[in-house]
């Protein structure tokens, strides 16, 4: 939707709102600190005496009071600034109904090998929650089917801080393989688990700022363990599902280059109300529908409002 047009007030270069005086700002508060607003010269009469005009409109039972939106570079005790509607993407929640309804069956990859499954639900929360992020240092640039697999050795070998520790070397490299860059998240998992010793008592922060600070964690793995391990919506977790998708459906001002970019764009318009869902069920839909090569366009819901769809 477009921004209200402006009145015809180019003189003074403001815009003007009515609305209840129950609802002005300070209506209604005696002896506030709170300087008035100014009056009009229409509106000043001479002092000691009190205009016709003026008594009669205090005579009336409706009173309204007059907020101005200032014009652009104006700014004003007393001015009340209107902010114009945020842009979206043509389309987007008929896209997302869509997406959920063929999402329903919960039966992707990531619904039963996602972060939140791979922990181990009987062990003390300090240890789930250094599975959770352990799990998704694995996940990067690897199927959930083999992270998976991964952390069920792992998890078999008693999986906390100082099991790992405790490990060398070359046996986590064979229990962790054949994970993307297995050899860097051997010398990751190592760094980022002796400073969870060190400064964490073993457990993992409850901070977006200080779990990206860590080896090997990035941002979308950061945001995932917030909600998964503290169940804290800290933004949008975006991968390569994610990334591509959002572009494919235009839900981006423009083009982005890279997931971090995604993330930032789809946050200045999304509701926030959806965050916490948008990546599970975008990464389902991406592993089993939107695929990076051969999209099933033709199996889609999204087929006729998909910009991307006529191009693939």
């Amino acid at each position: 939707t477009c921004s209200p047009q402006e009145s015809g007030m180019n003189a003074v270069g403001v815009r003007m709102v009515t609305r209840s005086r129950s609802r002005g700002p300070g209506a209604g508060q005696q002896g506030s600190r709170e300087k008035p607003a100014p009056l009009r010269r229409e509106e000043a009469a001479p002092e000691g005496r009190k205009s016709y005009s003026s008594v009669k409109r205090q005579r009336k039972a409706q009173r309204l009071n007059v907020a101005y939106e200032a014009s652009e570079g104006e700014k004003g005790e007393g001015v009340e600034h209107l902010q114009s509607p945020a842009w979206e993407p043509q389309d987007w929640r008929q896209q997302l109904e869509n997406i959920r309804t063929m999402r329903s069956g919960k039966d992707a990859p990531v619904d039963q090998l996602g972060a939140e499954h791979c922990y181990d639900l009987s062990a003390p929360p300090k240890v789930r929650r250094y599975q959770v992020l352990l799990s998704l240092m694995l996940s990067s640039q690897t199927k959930d089917q083999v992270t998976a697999g991964a952390m069920q050795r792992l998890r078999a070998r008693g999986l906390t801080v100082d099991s790992i520790l405790q490990m060398d070397d070359s046996t986590l490299g064979t229990l962790i393989y054949p994970v993307g860059f297995w050899r860097n998240k051997v010398k990751y998992i190592k760094q980022t688990s002796a400073i969870l010793q060190q400064r964490y008592d073993g457990d993992i922060p409850a901070s977006l700022a200080e779990l990206v600070a860590l080896p090997g964690v990035g941002p979308k793995m950061a945001h995932l363990a917030m909600a998964v391990a503290w169940g804290t919506v800290s933004g949008i977790a975006v991968d390569t599902h994610v990334h591509r998708i959002v572009n494919r459906l235009r839900w981006t001002r423009k083009a982005t280059k890279s997931p971090e970019e995604t993330r930032r764009a789809l946050e200045e318009w999304l509701p926030r109300e959806l965050w916490s869902e948008i990546n599970g069920l975008l990464v389902g839909f991406g592993q089993q529908t939107c695929l990076p090569l051969h999209p099933r366009c033709q199996a889609c819901l999204n087929r006729a409002l998909c910009p991307a769809a006529h191009g693939l």
